[in-house]
């Protein structure tokens, strides 16, 4: 049988970067010729919740009234899409890695490798706010809730559960080869993050003209202009836009001070791993509360 540990994820909490990494990355990998707009991403990689697949595993249009029913036909999806490509591809998702109904939502037989990108959740609260056209303080019990879920009218799922939990079983999931991307970082130097990325995790040599032209093809700017004139199909269809404000720190014009009081109640273990330099500022701002 053939080995199909082929999909290397692309992995985040949603409106964490996902999209501005395979957009650099396909930018960097296809010829300049052939590289895809945002709306043709699947030129170059695919989601784990590609209804084709699912219609081809089910042997008819998919439809799932159940999150187990969902996962029994996934095991077989993941498959289809593992074994759509020859070799190692890039596939995202923003699923925990975690088990259900004794059956793994990213399976290891599949699994060839893993990059997880990571936002604070300061900011991220606001853009997923947008994101899921709700107020900011029912999403930020969303995701402080174990229960977070996002589903589709024909039962496709996206177990997120809380945004601590999500970094952490990526974060240190046994066993998995994994890079760890935050976005404020690729803010900061994108060029060289995903240089560190191709080189060290890769093991690819980096093309330094091909990577400065994949960054400002990815560029934030160069994304809006794309959406403003060609729209965006991944976009929720109650999202006015999908690239909003693409910066770091914009959670002190967006949040309360209750309300970065609670997240850094919650999320206290992992933001002290992972941004143990916003401690300080945050707790003064939520000490206003």
């Amino acid at each position: 049988m053939n080995d199909l540990r082929r999909i290397i994820w692309l992995a985040s909490f949603p409106k964490s970067g996902n999209t501005w990494v395979r957009v650099l990355l396909a930018n960097y990998f296809m010829p300049k010729t052939s590289a895809p707009d945002i709306n043709s991403l699947s030129k170059f990689t695919t989601g784990d919740i590609r209804k084709d697949f699912f219609d081809r595993a089910l042997g008819r249009p998919y439809s799932a009234s159940s999150i187990e029913e969902w996962l029994q036909v996934r095991q077989k999806a993941l498959r289809l899409i593992a074994a759509s490509k020859p070799n190692h591809h890039f596939v995202k998702t923003h699923c925990q890695t975690t088990r259900m109904y004794d059956l793994d939502v990213i399976p290891p037989e599949v699994t060839a490798a893993a990059v997880y990108v990571i936002r604070n959740p300061f900011d991220l609260a606001p853009s997923f706010a947008r994101h899921q056209s709700a107020d900011l303080d029912t999403t930020i019990e969303r995701m402080c809730s174990d229960k977070n879920i996002m589903a589709t009218d024909t039962g496709m799922y996206e177990l997120l559960g809380r945004w601590d939990d999500h970094v952490n079983a990526w974060t240190m999931a046994p066993g998995l080869p994994l890079h760890i991307i935050r976005y404020e970082d690729m803010l900061a130097s994108p060029g060289k993050v995903i240089s560190t990325m191709l080189e060290k995790f890769m093991k690819v040599k980096v093309d330094r003209p091909k990577l400065a032209y994949a960054v400002k093809a990815a560029s934030f700017k160069s994304l809006q202009k794309q959406e403003k004139e060609i729209g965006f199909s991944e976009k929720p269809a109650t999202m006015k836009s999908f690239f909003t404000k693409g910066k770091s720190g914009a959670w002190r014009e967006d949040l309360t001070p209750a309300q970065v009081g609670k997240l850094r109640s919650e999320f206290a273990a992992t933001l002290e791993k992972w941004y143990p330099e916003m401690l300080e500022e945050t707790a003064a701002f939520s000490a206003g509360a």
